[in-house]
């Protein structure tokens, strides 16, 4: 659950401001919702692959319905341009380039 909530809420915090936040925790900040907590301690207490019973099952269910429809009425109300400028690209291609050239040494 952790993993879909954290698309959810990256995308939502992108669309809205622009800025890439992947850190959950700190995007937990601005969305204030209780059970991101309650999650990141279950993951941390036990094994990562452990069960979410019926009642659970349902109310994640509903939140992911309810951030899902927040994360497109956040991309129907961007500012985002549909695709990056030519100078983005280039920019975009030059730092991936530089990523992959530190990694090999």
């Amino acid at each position: 659950m952790l993993y879909v909530y954290h698309v959810l809420l990256t995308g939502i915090h992108l669309m809205r401001t622009g800025e890439v936040q992947s850190n959950l925790v700190m995007l937990n900040e601005e969305f204030r919702l209780s059970y991101i907590s309650d999650l990141v301690a279950r993951k941390l207490a036990g094994p990562e692959k452990s069960t979410l019973d019926d009642a659970d099952i349902a109310f994640h269910e509903s939140e992911y319905q309810r951030l899902q429809a927040e994360l497109q009425a956040a991309h129907d109300a961007s500012k985002l341009p549909e695709v990056p400028s030519e100078e983005t690209r280039a920019a975009l291609n030059e730092l991936l380039v530089q990523i992959r050239l530190a990694v090999r040494k």
